[in-house]
């Protein structure tokens, strides 16, 4: 449910009801606009007189959301959420590119990596230290050792890290990592969503290979139920019957999930069709899709990368396609 106050609307005014609604076990989250201010409530509604709430002076409308998810929803939260990390924005009209290899192998490979994509202008960069794989028997990681060699790459280059978490139980690991994954795999393990949930730094949550647009979103808000709201979702490709690519890129992810939510939207055109010479044109329409940004592979030698390296990009291709990002997003800003 949501409670549009009048502009008239004093602070002491507002702070009155909204003691009044906790004090029906609700949860209260406001939404500051230029010339209104949204109460979302949520919790158990069924309680609340919407008739009673609707005929005070400072309230301009009362709303039902039939959505399960609240505070993700864009209903809520009319006003797109744009989170910084270090001096890269994602949301809000700009297009972040996250970049590098699909894991962490060795300092020269990591710190070559980040050094080369830097330079074309990535503005985070991404690396696995923790690699959920089908096969048992493959590489699996480094690890906590992975995660010291991306900051050793950030120290170097000062791009920020995204890596991926698979478990609970190593969340110690990650405290000075600036942007913490979830991975497809992981997308409906809602204790370690909750979790990183209280954690005070964005989480990338990346679509599970088949799930809905309704079970992405419920993901994104176990985490924000529990205080994180620094959610950017990644649409990686789903799980289909088509066997040409890797998976089926959802481009159409793009504009439904930012008509129906308002935390920032991704693409990972590296993933979901695990071809690289794939990734530059899904990069292109990712950008006329209205995506906030893309996070694509990058390895300085792709044929002998422990993870991934057939769908990775080199340094000299991501340059190449950087260039048409940029000239892209410029054209589309104009628009």
């Amino acid at each position: 449910m949501i409670v549009i106050m009048k502009p008239t609307a004093q602070p002491e005014q507002i702070e009155s009801l909204k003691k009044e609604l906790e004090g029906l076990g609700l949860q209260i989250h406001f939404s500051q606009g230029m010339n209104t201010t949204l109460m979302g409530l949520v919790g158990d509604t069924t309680r609340i007189d919407i008739g009673k709430i609707a005929s005070m002076d400072i309230v301009e409308e009362v709303k039902r959301i039939q959505e399960p998810y609240k505070k993700a929803n864009r209903k809520f939260h009319p006003a797109d959420t744009v989170i910084k990390v270090g001096e890269a924005t994602i949301g809000g009209g700009g297009f972040a590119v996250i970049a590098g290899p699909c894991s962490v192998e060795t300092p020269e490979q990591i710190c070559a990596v980040a050094q080369a994509v830097k330079a074309s202008g990535a503005s985070l960069l991404r690396g696995g230290a923790f690699k959920p794989r089908t096969s048992p028997y493959s590489f699996q990681g480094l690890r906590g050792e992975g995660i010291q060699l991306l900051l050793e790459a950030k120290k170097q280059t000062g791009l920020p890290i995204v890596t991926e978490i698979m478990s609970y139980e190593d969340i110690d690991l990650f405290e000075d990592v600036d942007v913490i994954q979830i991975g497809a795999r992981n997308m409906q393990n809602f204790e370690l969503l909750k979790r990183v949930g209280r954690l005070n730094k964005p989480i990338l949550l990346k679509r599970g290979l088949s799930s809905t647009i309704e079970e992405f979103l419920m993901s994104a808000e176990y985490i924000m139920a529990e205080g994180n709201e620094q959610v950017i979702l990644c649409e990686r490709g789903i799980r289909t019957f088509e066997t040409k690519t890797r998976n089926t890129l959802d481009l159409s992810a793009v504009p439904l999930l930012k008509k129906l939510s308002h935390l920032p939207v991704i693409i990972d055109p590296s993933h979901a069709t695990g071809i690289p010479w794939m990734v530059e044109p899904l990069t292109l329409a990712a950008i006329a899709a209205g995506a906030d940004g893309v996070m694509i592979e990058v390895h300085n030698d792709p044929p002998k990368a422990l993870c991934d390296g057939a769908q990775s990009l080199r340094p000299e291709q991501f340059d190449a396609l950087m260039t048409k990002v940029k000239k892209t997003t410029a054209f589309f800003q104009t628009l």
